[in-house]
């Protein structure tokens, strides 16, 4: 039997995956947008509002892969050297509420700090221990409820994008985050032009469904892909990248059709163990690097969607995300 790679070791194996094919890498992006404006088109063209429905629906999960794209371009794993894709990148950026300069200011201190238990929640959802929630003010303690609130999450269109990405950022930093006050004009601008057509009741078709299925789909699986049952988290020395990678970042199992959706953003140990892998190898590399194949593992199906949202506070006693009911019990159960 062949042994287990160390953490050095399994860095190095994963860098076999970290290069691109950019011929692959530009299907991608080309094929993705077309079919994006092709469901654009048609939520346009179809006069049943039926059909709109659906297609919106489907423009709003096209709208996640996109995203995912843009992601991960942003964290330089396809198309860098593009003049061309760095312009669309941030053209998609700005549409999108998610404005490049905090988009990676951000991003980048999640993935340094990914399943460290104490400091800034920058990029991330923010965890308290159960302890610290006892003793917290009472204004804290609401503030702390709203950030891991199942509406926070599915309301990420408001909350998660265009307050947390944009609003939030000019109040801290306006001049570094510039960007952030050209998305907000330009997605406005986007409403306005589609009030002045002859069926303005096409915004609901082509913003307000796709934006906010995309934005919501993407704060939960955010959310999934480092709030599950068996996560674990670390303080200082204690905590190391691989360990962050594979017992604190989860694979989430997804239907084919939604890992091409999703992006494969669900192979998230694997994109957290080396984030300059592109989307496309990610599969590969889990399956060919044995160290890979046991994840802590979640998915999109309803039970473990409500499992995952119940988990509000670590235990240290425990090592374990628990809910706050538990939590409660406990602490009564101490007195």
């Amino acid at each position: 039997m062949s042994c287990l790679k160390s953490p050095k070791e399994l860095l190095i194996a994963s860098r076999k995956y970290a290069s691109e094919n950019v011929w692959v890498s530009l299907w991608h992006v080309i094929s993705t947008t077309i079919v994006w404006l092709a469901l654009v088109v048609a939520v346009f063209s179809l006069e049943s509002m039926q059909w709109k429905m659906v297609t919106s629906i489907v423009l709003g999960l096209v709208h996640v892969r996109l995203f995912v794209i843009y992601h991960d371009y942003q964290h330089g794993a396809i198309l860098k050297n593009s003049k061309f894709i760095r312009a669309y990148m941030f053209v998609f950026g700005l549409l999108t509420l998610s404005p490049p300069s905090v988009w990676k200011r951000s991003h980048n201190h999640h993935h340094k700090n990914n399943a460290k238990l104490y400091g800034a929640s920058i990029g991330s959802y923010p965890v308290m221990t159960t302890k610290d929630y006892a003793e917290a003010p009472f204004l804290r303690r609401i503030q702390y409820r709203l950030a891991r609130h199942p509406l926070f999450i599915g309301l990420g269109y408001i909350t998660v994008f265009f307050l947390g990405m944009c609003i939030r950022p000019l109040f801290l930093n306006p001049k570094r985050h510039w960007d952030a006050v050209l998305s907000v004009i330009v997605h406005a601008a986007i409403y306005v032009g589609l009030a002045m057509t002859n069926n303005p009741s096409d915004i609901v078709y082509v913003m307000v469904i796709p934006m906010a299925i995309a934005a919501g789909m993407g704060s939960y699986l955010f959310y999934a892909q480092h709030n599950f049952p068996s996560v674990e988290l670390k303080v200082g020395r204690e905590w190391t990248h691989v360990q962050a990678a594979l017992k604190s970042s989860s694979y989430i199992r997804m239907s084919r059709l939604f890992h091409w959706f999703t992006a494969n953003i669900g192979y998230h140990h694997i994109h957290h163990l080396n984030h300059n892998i592109p989307f496309y190898k990610l599969p590969k590399a889990m399956a060919a690097i044995k160290e890979l194949k046991n994840p802590g593992m979640t998915s999109l199906l309803p039970w473990d969607v409500y499992k995952c949202l119940r988990l509000k506070l670590w235990d240290v006693e425990r090592n374990k995300l628990v809910t706050f009911a538990f939590a409660r019990r406990n602490r009564r159960a101490a007195v």
